[in-house]
């Protein structure tokens, strides 16, 4: 993947169409806050309406902030959002134990 508008904008929704039960087994509701250049706030939905949408569109069971930089961390290698957790660089509030399930779409 590449930047986080690239990624959310066209990548993503990609995936997902091409998979939705693969994400609809995720069952829960992402909020994705990407700061800094390139960045913005996504919902990704593996519960309802399954998609990815521009916008808090509420509701989500997790929310991941971080910046634009480390999102294209995670976006190369989805395996270093543990790292980023640990040293501060990626925030989750919600069920943190969901965004565990995020690789299942973004691998």
């Amino acid at each position: 993947m590449a930047d986080a508008q690239t990624d959310f904008g066209t990548r993503l929704p990609q995936k997902i169409a091409a998979n939705p039960d693969k994400a609809k087994a995720i069952g829960a509701v992402f909020l994705f806050k990407i700061n800094g250049d390139g960045g913005g706030v996504w919902t990704v939905d593996c519960k309802n309406d399954v998609g990815v949408t521009t916008g808090d569109k509420g509701g989500a069971d997790c929310t991941l902030e971080l910046s634009a930089d480390d999102w294209k961390t995670i976006s190369d290698n989805p395996g270093a959002a543990m790292q980023l957790f640990f040293t501060g660089k990626l925030k989750v509030t919600g069920n943190a134990m969901l965004a565990t399930k995020l690789q299942q779409i973004l691998a």
